[in-house]
């Protein structure tokens, strides 16, 4: 009994597969989402533009935006780039805003006097602003009632 299930189901599996390769190729070249094709170069600057200075927050809880370029920032396991601007030690002094204090606590909650491991990659929940246009369609309303 088991073996007619199993060769039914294999032949729907490979049919659907096979239709899906047919109305791939049938349906011309793919589209790519940035605007050109997939062996063509395209140079960053023409894609989006760095925004500089701070935006406001869309939402409560957001992670504020970097208002800079990271581009050439190192982050890895040992090294941390936006530490040297942004830790609580030199913020000051630097005139870059300080982290949270929430960054310097382990998962049981204790003060630490250095960022938490849990927090090391930045760009896990930050990310530059850019202005750059949708790559898919969004019709998400901002809860910030000042824009």
């Amino acid at each position: 009994m088991k073996m007619p299930v199993l060769l039914g189901i294999s032949a729907i599996a490979i049919t659907t597969v096979l239709a899906g390769f047919a109305i791939a190729q049938s349906s011309g070249s793919v589209q790519s989402l940035r605007g050109a094709e997939l062996e063509d170069t395209r140079a960053v600057d023409g894609v989006h533009k760095q925004i500089e200075g701070r935006m406001p927050r869309n939402y409560r809880q957001q992670p504020p935006l970097i208002p800079h370029s990271i581009s050439q920032y190192q982050m890895d396991k040992r090294t941390n780039q936006c530490l040297s601007c942004h830790d609580w030690t030199v913020a000051g002094e630097r005139g870059a805003p300080t982290l949270s204090m929430t960054h310097y606590l382990d998962r049981e909650g204790n003060q630490l006097d250095t960022v938490a491991g849990t927090r090391w990659f930045c760009n896990q929940c930050h990310v530059p602003q850019a202005n750059a246009p949708e790559l898919v369609g969004n019709d998400f309303q901002s809860s910030n009632t000042s824009r």
